[in-house]
C-alpha cells in the first residue's frame, strides 16, 4: 500500500507534499516500534499516555511517517497525516484491508475460551491452509485492527477474536472483522458490571455476527441459545449433548463422537476437563463445516498437545533467564516475543535461538527484515537452526551461528556459553526445541507456580479504571510480590507505568535495585541500621514514630542529604504510625530541620474491604484528612497523600487523593469478591503425579496411619507437601486437587514433600499434571478450607517452588 492511498482511506491530510512510498508496517507503541523505513506510527491518545508526546523521540530513531490527531510542529524529516481520531483511522485502515480479502474469516467472541479456540482452530486449519490469526489476546478496539491489518490474499483463512467490556463496542469490531463464519464460545461473568444483565451482554456480543453466513455455538448454553434464536437472523449451527442439537456430541472416556450431516466421526481427546473439551468441540465443528477430513482434524488435534498458548519466562541453570516460545514461528510472533524480551530487563546480554519459519514464504528480503528486527531489539547473538536459515546466512552478520538441525545445535558447546544472559527460544514445533529448554531450565522441583503477567497487567488496568488520570499508583511488591516473584512483577509494573513500588524490608528493595528496577521505592519497615543503605540505593523509608524520625534526621544530616520520608499516621489500625495527638511534637521536629523532604503522608485502612465497617473507615479517612491538612499547612512543600488500598480503591474512590496503594488486587484477590468477573487470577500452583498404587481394604495411608482404605482404593502420590506451602490442614480429605478436570481428595496426612490423593475411579496416570490451585480449586477455596485468608495461601508458597512467568 502506498502512503498516499493510506491517507485517502483514513481521510487524512498531509502537512507537506508526501513522497510516494510503500507502507508495510504500522505501529501504535513507541516502545516496540520496529524503526523500519516504511513504517507508519499511529499516535494514540490513551488514559495513561499520549503517544504524540513521543514523536520527537521517534523522529530521532528514524521514523518518518506519522498519523496524528493533534497539531505537531513541522519537521523536515517527518511526514504527518492529520485525522480527527487516530483510533478511528486505524480501524478504517484495517476495515479496508479486510474488504480486499476473498477467503474465509472466522470471528470468535464470548466470555471465556476465545484465545484458546482461536489458537486451536488455527492449528487444525493450518493442516491444509495458510492462516492469519490474532496475536495473543488482541481482541480490543486497538487489538482487532492490528490483527486484521496484515491480511491479504496470500492467506486462505483469517481467525480473529473480539472482546468487549461494555455496550456499544462490538459494532465497530464487526465492521472491521466482517466474519463469514462466527463462533460464540459461552457467556460468563467477566465485565458484567457494565451490563444490565447476561441477556444484554449476549445481545451486544451477537452484534459481531450481523452479516455472518453461519454462526456456530453450543446448544447446551440455554441462555445463549435462546438469544440466538430470538435475535439472530442468519444461519446457525449448534452442537451439544442436548437431544435437540443440530450436531450431537458424546464423550466416552477419552473419545469424542460427533455426528455431523449424517456421518459419525470419532476423535481422540488430549484433554478431559470440561472447558477444554468445549473449546475443542467448537474447533472440530468449524473444521468439519469448512471441509476438513477426519484425518486432517485428528492430525491437528495431536499437535494441540504441545501448544503452550503463551510466552513463559523461566530461570535457567546458568544464572540466566529463558523465554520459552518454542511451539510456533512467524514474523509477527517473533516481533511479539522480542517485545516481551525487551520488557524483561533482567540481563544485559540478549540471545535468540531461532528455527526456520516453516509456514512463511521467506526470501532474501524477508530474512533481511528478520535481521533488522534482531538488531533493533539489541540481540547480541543469534543461533539459527534449520536449512532455510542456513541458506540465508548472507543476510545475517557475524553475530549469527548456523546449524542444520536441533540435534547439531545440542551437540555443540553453545549451551555452556549462555551464562548470565537473557535467552529467547523461538521456533516451529517440528524442530523439537523443548529438548533445548529441557537442557537449559533450572531443575528445582516438579512443582511450579505459573504466573500470568498478562493477567496482572489486566488487573492493574481494572483498578486504574477507578482512578482519575492524574492519580498515581504505588504498587506493593513486598513478600516476594505476594509470593509471585518480586523481580519479574516489579519489572512488569515498571513497564506499565506505575509510579512507586513499596516493599516491607530494605533487603527486598536492594534485590530490586540490583536487578535494574529504577522506580521510586518506599521501604515500610526500615530499621535504625538502614539509613546508609537507603541513601546508597536511593530508597525512601516509611517513618512511623517521632523517635525514628529524629534518629534518621541525625544520620541524613551527617551525610548532608535530605531524608525522603513517607509519614504514616495511625488512625485506628494501631499497628505502626504517628498518633494524631503527636502532631504538635511532629511539627516542632520539622520546624527545627532543613534536612527533611516529606514525600507523602498516608494511613492504613483497617477494614476497607468490609462494608459493615464503613463508618469506622470513613472516620479513619476524616482523622487522616484533619491531620494531613494541618501538617501540610506547616510545610514549605506539598507532599502526596494516600489512604486507599486495593479494596479501598473499589469502595471509596472519592478519597483517592494524589496516590493509591495497590497490592493484593493485582493478584485478582479481594476479601469481599466485589470485582469477581473483572479481575483475573494470575497464579496457578501445579505439580505432577509421581506414583499411583493400589491400597487394599483395611490398609492405611501416610504418617500416623490417618488415611484408611474402607475398600480397595487407587492412591496417587503428588509432588507437593507442607515444605512447599501446602498446609497440613489440607490433608485427610479437607481439600481436593484437580487432575484432568477431575476432583481428587486428599487422604492421610500431608507430608513434608508429598501428599496422597484418592483417584479411585478417575482417569489418572503417572506423570499427569495436578492443579493445586488455579481455576479449580481456587486460592479462595483453599483459604476457606484452612480457615484463613487468600493472602496467606499465596504468600505461603515456598521459594523452592519454581516460578514460571508467561503471557496469555
Amino acid at each position: 500500500m502506498q502512503l498516499k492511498e493510506l491517507a485517502r482511506i483514513i481521510g487524512g491530510t498531509f502537512n507537506t507534499s508526501p513522497e510516494n512510498t510503500a507502507v508495510n508496517h504500522i505501529s501504535i507503541d513507541s516502545r516496540t516500534i520496529l524503526g523500519l523505513p516504511n513504517e507508519v506510527f499511529f499516535a494514540i491518545s490513551g488514559q495513561q499516555h499520549n503517544a504524540h508526546d513521543f514523536i520527537p523521540e521517534l523522529i530521532e530513531k528514524g521514523i518518518k511517517f506519522f498519523v496524528v490527531e493533534e497539531d505537531i510542529r513541522a519537521e523536515k524529516s517527518a511526514t504527518f497525516i492529520k485525522v480527527n481520531s487516530t483510533t478511528a483511522a486505524l480501524q478504517q485502515l484495517a476495515q479496508f484491508k479486510r474488504e480486499q480479502f476473498n477467503g474465509n474469516v472466522i470471528g470468535i467472541t464470548g466470555s471465556n475460551g476465545k484465545t484458546i479456540v482461536k489458537e486451536w482452530l488455527s492449528t487444525l486449519l493450518s493442516t491444509g491452509s495458510k492462516v492469519l490469526k490474532s496475536p495473543k489476546s488482541y481482541n480490543s478496539q486497538l487489538g482487532v485492527p492490528l490483527s486484521v491489518w496484515p491480511i491479504d490474499n496470500s492467506y486462505q483463512v483469517g481467525i480473529f477474536e473480539a472482546g468487549i467490556s461494555q455496550p456499544n463496542e462490538m459494532e465497530k469490531l464487526g465492521q472491521i472483522i466482517q466474519p463469514t463464519i462466527g463462533i460464540f464460545t459461552n457467556i460468563g461473568s467477566a465485565h458484567g458490571e457494565h451490563f444490565e444483565s447476561q441477556t444484554q451482554k449476549i445481545q451486544e456480543k451477537l452484534k459481531l455476527f450481523r452479516n455472518t453466513e453461519l454462526l456456530i455455538y453450543c446448544r447446551d448454553h440455554q441462555l445463549v441459545h435462546e438469544q440466538i434464536e430470538a435475535t439472530y437472523c442468519c444461519n446457525s449451527l449448534n452442537w451439544g449433548i442436548n437431544a435437540d442439537s443440530d450436531i450431537s456430541v458424546r464423550i466416552t472416556g477419552k473419545k469424542l463422537q460427533v455426528s455431523f450431516l449424517g456421518k459419525d466421526y470419532t476423535f481422540e481427546l488430549p484433554f478431559t476437563d470440561a472447558a477444554s473439551v468445549e473449546n475443542l468441540c467448537h474447533c472440530i465443528v468449524a473444521s468439519l463445516h469448512i471441509g476438513l477430513s477426519q484425518d486432517q482434524i485428528s492430525d491437528g488435534i495431536r499437535k494441540l498437545k504441545s501448544v503452550k498458548m503463551r510466552l513463559s519466562l523461566k530461570r535457567g541453570l546458568r544464572n540466566n533467564y529463558l523465554i520459552d516460545d518454542s511451539y510456533n514461528n512467524d514474523f509477527e510472533g517473533l516481533k511479539l516475543a522480542l517485545d516481551f524480551m525487551e520488557q524483561q530487563k533482567l540481563k544485559e546480554d540478549r540471545v535468540v535461538i531461532l528455527t526456520d519459519f516453516v509456514q512463511t514464504k521467506a526470501d532474501a528480503q524477508f530474512y533481511q527484515q528478520v535481521n533488522e528486527l534482531l538488531k533493533l531489539k539489541k540481540v547480541a547473538q543469534l543461533y539459527a537452526i534449520g536449512p532455510a536459515l542456513s541458506a540465508a546466512k548472507a543476510q545475517f552478520g557475524a553475530r549469527a551461528t548456523f546449524y542444520e538441525d536441533t540435534r547439531a545445535f545440542l551437540k555443540s558447546d553453545v549451551l555452556e556459553e549462555l551464562e548470565d544472559k537473557l535467552v529467547l527460544v523461538k521456533g516451529s514445533r517440528k524442530f523439537g526445541l523443548e529438548r533445548v529448554m529441557h537442557r537449559l531450565v533450572e531443575k528445582i522441583h516438579k512443582t511450579v507456580l505459573e504466573v500470568s503477567l498478562e493477567s496482572i497487567a489486566h488487573n492493574l488496568k481494572v483498578f486504574r479504571g477507578f482512578l482519575k488520570p492524574e492519580t498515581k499508583v504505588m504498587a506493593m511488591v513486598k513478600a516476594f510480590a505476594y509470593g509471585a516473584g518480586s523481580i519479574e512483577i516489579a519489572r512488569l509494573l515498571e513497564f506499565h507505568g506505575v509510579d512507586y513500588l513499596a516493599v516491607a524490608y530494605t533487603d527486598e528493595a536492594i534485590t530490586l535495585r540490583n536487578n535494574g528496577i529504577d522506580l521510586p521505592m518506599m521501604v515500610m519497615n526500615a530499621t535504625l541500621d538502614d539509613p546508609a543503605t537507603l541513601m546508597k540505593y536511593q530508597l525512601e523509608p516509611e517513618i512511623y514514630s517521632i523517635n525514628q524520625l529524629k534518629a534518621y534526621l541525625k544520620k541524613y544530616k551527617r551525610a548532608q542529604q535530605k531524608l525522603p520520608a513517607h509519614l504514616i499516621v495511625n488512625t485506628g489500625m494501631n499497628r505502626l504510625g504517628i498518633n494524631p495527638s503527636e502532631l504538635a511534637a511532629l511539627k516542632e521536629v520539622i520546624a527545627q530541620t532543613e534536612w527533611l523532604e516529606i514525600k507523602s503522608i498516608f494511613t492504613h485502612l483497617a477494614a476497607s474491604d468490609d462494608l459493615n465497617e464503613r463508618d469506622f473507615t470513613l472516620n479513619q479517612i476524616e482523622t487522616f484528612n484533619r491531620f494531613s491538612t494541618e501538617l501540610s499547612a506547616h510545610l514549605d512543600h506539598v507532599p502526596m497523600k494516600h489512604v486507599l488500598n486495593s479494596a479501598g480503591i473499589v469502595h471509596y474512590p472519592e478519597h483517592q487523593y494524589n496516590m493509591v496503594r495497590l497490592g493484593i488486587g493485582l493478584h485478582g484477590l479481594e476479601a469481599d469478591g466485589i470485582r469477581k468477573g473483572s479481575l483475573r487470577l494470575p497464579a496457578q500452583l501445579k505439580t505432577l503425579v509421581s506414583q499411583i498404587r493400589t491400597v487394599k481394604q483395611g490398609e492405611t495411608i501416610g504418617y500416623g496411619r490417618k488415611g484408611k482404605a474402607e475398600k480397595e482404593m487407587h492412591i496417587a502420590t503428588i509432588a507437593i507437601g507442607y515444605a512447599d506451602g501446602y498446609l497440613r490442614i489440607f490433608g485427610n480429605g479437607n481439600a481436593y486437587v484437580s487432575i484432568n478436570g477431575q476432583q481428587a481428595r486428599t487422604i492421610g496426612n500431608v507430608c513434608m514433600d508429598m501428599t496422597m490423593v484418592d483417584v479411585t475411579g478417575l482417569n489418572v496416570t503417572e506423570g499427569d499434571e495436578v492443579i493445586v490451585f488455579g481455576e479449580q480449586p481456587t486460592i479462595n477455596d483453599l483459604a476457606k478450607w484452612a480457615n484463613t485468608i487468600p493472602y496467606e495461601i499465596l504468600t505461603n508458597v515456598s521459594t523452592r517452588v519454581q516460578r514460571i512467568f508467561h503471557t496469555d
